[in-house]
């Protein structure tokens, strides 16, 4: 039986594990260090759950607090378009 090969050329390391490093404004919640996108992601929550800043009515709204209105722009908003708004802070 003949190997597969991926024969894509990619190598390890790109898209979501690539790191980042985070604006100052993100930093003050994740931290300064480059990290992988999806442990930007990973702390955001865990700051969002420790502040108890999930909406009580709808779990999928976002109630910023004074560090998550620099990062969003915003009062508040969705899960879902939680991740255009980190995408801002990040290179």
């Amino acid at each position: 039986m003949a190997k597969a090969s991926s024969g894509t050329g990619r190598k390890a390391g790109g898209g979501l594990a690539r790191p980042v490093t985070p604006s100052p404004d993100l930093a003050a919640i994740v931290g300064s260090e480059p990290l992988p996108r999806s442990e930007v992601v990973s702390k955001v929550w865990d700051h969002i759950r420790k502040n108890n800043l999930q909406n009580p009515q709808n779990k999928r709204e976002i109630l910023a607090d004074d560090k998550l209105k620099k990062v969003f722009g915003t009062d508040k908003c969705t899960m879902f378009e939680m991740n255009k708004h980190l995408s801002k802070h990040l290179s």
